[in-house]
């Protein structure tokens, strides 16, 4: 997530009262969950074992609850509660306003199809000659291309399923991220895509999504990939380009899967695929593997019974 206006290191430290460590002349340009994170955003970690990882992303800016030596170019913000300061600055960069009244800054190209009974929320785009049918819900800060078909009931741009385990239980993040839809993609009916915490979901250029797709928060789907039918895909997974996604897979969250790789239905990802290959089953593996694993535990009974 970027900021309207960039934030200086001295004002942040001075509006949460933080300790400075590093370049104080610094300016934070964004805010990121670790995965998501660029130069110029802010970060944090409040688990020991996790500071390193966090000193050395791209993050410029690392909000953490113990003092430690900071990388050169950076500042390291000394702070109570970095989890409550990180979703505070989302929430006040980016208040959350109920989809009710007379909506601001929805940018809709004139050649748009949109059908009786959509809802459309604040701060969305939508591109040339795209057509959205009835019943469809596009959430705040929502960005769709030209040429895009949204099928009816579909659900664009709902929270993240991401919340922060605490001694009385979960609390939610401030779901400050965005769903990107890319020109020329088509979304079934019924599917539903979560934004990101505080970076984007994208589905790529020319993509094509059957009815009753699930798109976790933060996941980055590439060009020309065919989702078929109850598919569902895990946070902050990264799909490659070219992909064909049979029905009823299970994709886990923080998967990476490579160009051109093809998955037959019903599989569970578990891990990363490498590209250009074909996979299959629980969990998924290269084909060939597969059925060969399955014709040895065809023959099995035999085996069993001759001893």
């Amino acid at each position: 997530m970027k900021f309207t206006n960039p934030i200086s290191v001295k004002t942040l430290a001075a509006q949460i009262g933080a300790e400075i460590i590093g370049d104080d002349s610094l300016l934070a340009t964004g805010i990121n969950e670790i995965h998501k994170v660029e130069a110029g955003d802010i970060t944090f970690s409040d688990v020991e074992k996790y500071f390193e990882k966090a000193l050395q992303s791209k993050a410029t800016i690392i909000l953490l609850p113990n003092a430690s030596v900071c990388p050169p170019g950076k500042a390291i913000l000394v702070c109570n509660e970095p989890f409550e300061v990180y979703n505070n600055l989302i929430k006040e960069n980016r208040p959350f306003e109920p989809n009710i009244g007379n909506k601001k800054n929805q940018i809709i190209h004139p050649t748009a199809i949109i059908e009786d009974g959509v809802v459309l929320s604040n701060n969305i785009k939508i591109g040339a000659n795209s057509y959205i049918q009835a019943n469809t819900f596009i959430g705040e800060y929502t960005e769709i291309g030209d040429n895009v078909v949204i099928q009816s009931g579909a659900i664009i741009g709902t929270d993240a399923f991401y919340f922060k385990k605490k001694p009385d239980g979960f609390h939610p993040w401030r779901s400050g991220g965005r769903v990107i839809i890319e020109d020329n993609v088509q979304i079934g009916a019924g599917c539903t895509i979560n934004k990101g915490v505080s970076g984007d979901t994208i589905i790529g250029y020319g993509t094509k999504m059957d009815c009753q797709v699930h798109i976790g928060h933060g996941v980055v789907i590439g060009k020309h990939c065919l989702i078929t039918a109850q598919v569902g895909i895990g946070g902050k997974t990264i799909v490659g380009n070219n992909v064909v996604i049979y029905g009823q897979v299970g994709v886990a969250q923080n998967v990476v899967i490579g160009d051109n790789v093809v998955i037959l239905a019903k599989s569970g990802v578990s891990k990363n695929l490498e590209k250009d290959k074909t996979y299959f089953g629980i969990p998924a593996e290269e084909i060939k593997e597969k059925y060969r694993e399955l014709a040895a535990l065809r023959q099995l009974p035999d085996l069993l019974k001759r001893k």
